[in-house]
């Protein structure tokens, strides 16, 4: 029988803890990951060589791939910071930009990087061009660059996106559409709702296949509210805000965390754009979307409150079997 066809799109540290477990299901997976970031260095390296932000990449590439631990921790290792001109880039970005520069595209890089460590799914940058992400504040301020947004004090109005070093519109990826029109389930986030999903949204190729796909577009709602992005948002809001952008109402299903993160639990100097918990606004939601899942989707670690992968990925699987049905 037919594998599911599940694609997750976002970028930041979300998805990765939902490909994560996702991974181990009978599924066929693929990550769809923004290529908007400027911003450490992925920021360096983008700037440098001209090429697709790396840093999301690795992430999800890790959190696909059946690689030893020790495997992973040297992918993952981090220059230190009186390393000079290595400060602060972790050896797997180095090499994803090497074979990035090699084979002529990230995008030709992260499938050769998943035959080598053996990735469970298939990964896509959202595009083979880096983008730079624009933020319209309600007063039209603009801000550009994913980095710089949390810096200018106002609300956002809307995103979009423009190639960062041509002037043709932004393009999807290729496989990109048809991974999403071919999906039965289509997962957007966990992550940033402005700079780590609605970046690969707003692309007009993906924006038109999201539109057209007859998958169950499911949302994962962040857990905390994020400084200088959604500030006093509630789920609803975070909803609005997506379909707003999409031009319709896309988001079949929502996933709400209802467990409390305990008062002051949060390390505030560890993460420090996190606020507070996101407010629960089900009568909202249910003019929005077709259904809430509201559960226990909690996982605290180290002063962070996160979501728990496999608690996500078991509504997912039940999700999925009820559509088959």
């Amino acid at each position: 029988m037919r594998k599911p066809k599940i694609t997750v799109i976002g970028g930041g540290t979300g998805i990765p803890v939902l490909l994560k477990s996702l991974r181990h299901e009978n599924v066929d997976i693929t990550a769809i990951v923004t290529v908007a970031d400027d911003g450490g260095s992925s920021g360096e390296l983008r700037s440098a060589m001209q090429l697709t932000p790396p840093g999301d990449l690795r992430n999800v590439l890790v959190a696909m791939s059946d690689m030893p631990k020790f495997y992973e921790k040297i992918f993952q290792y981090r220059f230190n910071d009186g390393d000079g001109a290595l400060s602060g880039h972790p050896l797997g970005n180095l090499i994803i930009a090497g074979i990035s520069e090699m084979q002529g595209s990230t995008y030709n890089a992260m499938q050769i990087l998943s035959k080598f460590f053996h990735t469970t799914g298939k990964i896509y940058p959202a595009s083979e061009d880096a983008l730079t992400l624009h933020a319209v504040f309600q007063d039209g301020h603009e801000v550009v660059g994913e980095s710089s947004i949390a810096d200018y004090d106002g609300m956002i109005d809307h995103v979009f996106v423009t190639n960062t070093y041509n002037a043709k519109q932004p393009s999807a990826s290729r496989k990109v559409v048809k991974a999403i029109m071919d999906s039965d389930m289509i997962v957007l986030g966990p992550g940033s709702l402005f700079t780590s999903i609605l970046p690969n949204l707003v692309i007009p190729e993906i924006k038109k296949a999201l539109l057209e796909t007859q998958a169950e577009v499911a949302y994962v709602c962040n857990i905390m509210t994020q400084y200088g992005e959604t500030e006093q948002f509630s789920d609803a809001d975070h909803v609005a805000v997506l379909n707003r952008h999409l031009g319709a109402d896309v988001i079949d299903t929502v996933l709400v965390n209802i467990e409390p993160v305990p008062k002051d639990y949060m390390d505030t100097n560890k993460f420090d754009e996190y606020l507070v918990q996101v407010d629960h606004d089900f009568e909202g939601l249910q003019k929005l979307v077709k259904r809430v899942i509201s559960s226990n989707f909690l996982r605290l670690e180290n002063g962070g409150a996160f979501h728990h992968g496999e608690l996500v990925v078991e509504e997912l699987m039940r999700l999925t079997k009820r559509r088959k049905r």
